[in-house]
């Protein structure tokens, strides 16, 4: 081992990390490292997203039945409100930007920070802040209407605290457009000497492309949620057509920020796959360009295509016709990816490591969701599937199957680099084949549910979609499985798993190649300098693949 190696191994060779720095609750409550704020998130969204888990199970519980005999009809409603609200607004939105963006960003662009390290830490608690008010609202009784909070409902019909978690959500879009703000501008400013655009991680395109929806569509949401307040606490006749209003406007402008929030979710997810095969694929990303654009054609047609919500609402034929052909339209990029991480697996030395196993799983589950995405999009076929179970699924294929399977894989891919530990790898193996069929036999059977006719938010049905129903509740039960096994292996191994050299995955890229595991508190000494092209994975060296000893040159021939 060389002593520039060594020297990485150890922390460069003092022993501090980010992680042992300093100590005390007080250091990491006000902390400005990046990397332990992404921490701090990471706690926080797993407390809410077992939170989101639990109304889930309560729900197939109740489902499990035709009658409604477990809950009463209001709080089946409270339920599936909650799991809504919990899961998009404070998990899903920010789980791969808030904790691997903010840990891995400035490693990968080789930045001792990101560029606002205060407001970073603001974004952390406007989080928090706005997640509280929304676990209030739970906690003192409840929100019954849905979370899409549709007028006139939330306005005029609802009496459970609709204004407190409206306020909440509105709180916390403050954190996304700070979040947004601070990851354009490091991306922007930050990059080391010789990182180039067209050098940078596919993670930081996905990023940036991401940050930009952040910032151009929250403040849509943030300003129609707060009309909503208004409307609902003092009367004023902005959505309800009682008092002049247009109840139809309300969606126009929640989906103009909810389906690009679809984007917000995902994005992040396709960076983190396409660093991950590159990784056990041992190959540049195929055609990284065509990648990288499709990031950025994501986000701007991701805006334009909000109206196929509201092919039922009242809309005209025609515009409806355009919102369908742009819903194709948008789904061009999102091919590009699939068809380009094909190609770099194609002919590439896989190694089926836990993080690959997670990636073959999103890429299976998320073509099947944006391939029912386009049945939905079809204006004629979604009149049937409108508010069925098909779209409940197409859904979960998308946010789930996809977004929560990057993850997963995004964590276990960098959870080395995070904590300096391996975790068992068979129980990680294990927990990949849980979360994968448990995810099938849950969200499967939906499909057939929603194209036989069973509306969704409904706690009773007839009993001739009760076998259906059983297996979907079933497949719960296996899925929460796989994810209390996943984080009780990744728990332990933070407490007691082995230590992680600087890349035990032998990756490419400045977080693993110029980085101890864990890092130091500012990431490295001095300011890396960039020189090839990112991905460049020679021949696999490894004990598995060794590289093949080239023939001696002749003397004739160097003549």
């Amino acid at each position: 081992m060389s002593v520039a190696t060594s020297a990485v191994e150890n922390g460069h060779g003092t022993g501090k990390t980010y992680l042992n720095e300093t100590y005390g609750v007080k250091s990491w409550l006000f902390t400005l490292d990046h990397k332990r704020i992404g921490i701090l998130y990471l706690i926080t969204i797993a407390a809410f997203f077992a939170a989101g888990g639990i109304f889930a199970s309560l729900i197939r519980l109740e489902l499990a039945t035709p009658q409604g005999d477990v809950f009463e009809a209001e709080t089946y409603n409270k339920l599936f409100t909650m799991h809504g609200v919990v899961m998009i607004f404070f998990f899903l939105i920010p789980s791969i930007p808030a904790v691997l963006g903010n840990f891995l960003l400035p490693l990968q662009l080789g930045a001792r920070d990101l560029a606002f390290p205060k407001l970073n830490l603001i974004s952390y608690y406007i989080y928090v802040a706005g997640g509280v008010m929304a676990l209030t609202a739970i906690v003192a009784g409840g929100v019954d209407t849905g979370w899409t909070f549709y007028t006139p409902y939330s306005t005029t019909y609802s009496n459970s605290y609709v204004a407190l978690a409206l306020l909440g959500v509105f709180v916390n879009g403050f954190s996304s457009i700070l979040t947004g703000v601070n990851f354009i501008v490091t991306i922007h400013k930050m990059r080391a000497p010789g990182l180039t655009w067209f050098r940078l991680p596919l993670l930081v395109w996905a990023q940036y492309a991401t940050s930009l929806i952040q910032v151009l569509g929250t403040p849509v949401i943030a300003i129609t949620i707060l009309l909503v307040v208004f409307e609902r606490m003092f009367q004023i006749g902005i959505f309800n057509p009682t008092l002049g209003g247009d109840p139809v406007l309300m969606q126009h402008l929640f989906w103009f920020y909810s389906h690009p929030a679809v984007y917000i979710m995902i994005l992040p997810g396709f960076g983190v796959i396409s660093e991950v095969i590159a990784c056990f694929s041992r190959r540049r990303i195929f055609g990284y360009s065509f990648v990288a654009f499709s990031s950025l054609a994501i986000a701007v047609l991701g805006f334009l295509v909000w109206g196929h919500h509201m092919f039922v609402s009242g809309q005209s034929t025609y515009s409806g016709m355009v919102f369908s052909f742009l819903t194709f339209l948008v789904s061009v990029p999102s091919a590009i990816k699939i068809f380009n991480w094909a190609f770099t697996l194609y002919k590439g030395s896989v190694l089926l490591d836990s993080p690959m196993l997670y990636v073959l799983g999103f890429i299976g589950l998320f073509t099947i969701g944006g391939l029912t995405g386009l049945f939905l999009a079809t204006l004629g076929l979604d009149v049937h599937m409108h508010d069925t179970y098909f779209v409940v699924a197409h859904f979960h294929y998308v946010m789930v199957g996809g977004m929560v399977m990057a993850f997963l894989a995004g964590l276990h891919f960098w959870w080395p680099k995070i904590t300096g530990k391996l975790y068992s790898e068979t129980a990680a193996r294990v927990g990949v084949f849980l979360v994968f069929a448990g995810f099938n036999l849950t969200f499967l059977p939906q499909f057939v549910l929603g194209y036989l006719g069973m509306p969704r938010r409904y706690h009773m049905y007839p009993e001739e979609w009760q076998a259906l129903n059983v297996m979907s509740t079933g497949g719960a039960g296996v899925l929460g499985l796989g994810f209390t096994l996943t984080f009780l292996y990744l728990f332990w191994s933070a407490i007691a798993g082995k230590k992680a050299t600087s890349n035990p995955f032998d990756a490419k890229g400045l977080e693993w190649e110029k980085c101890s595991s864990p890092p130091i508190a500012h990431n490295f000494i001095d300011v890396p300098i960039v020189v090839e092209e990112a991905y460049a994975y020679g021949p696999k060296h490894s004990e598995d693949h060794p590289v093949e000893s080239p023939e001696p040159v002749k003397e004739k021939e160097l003549v």
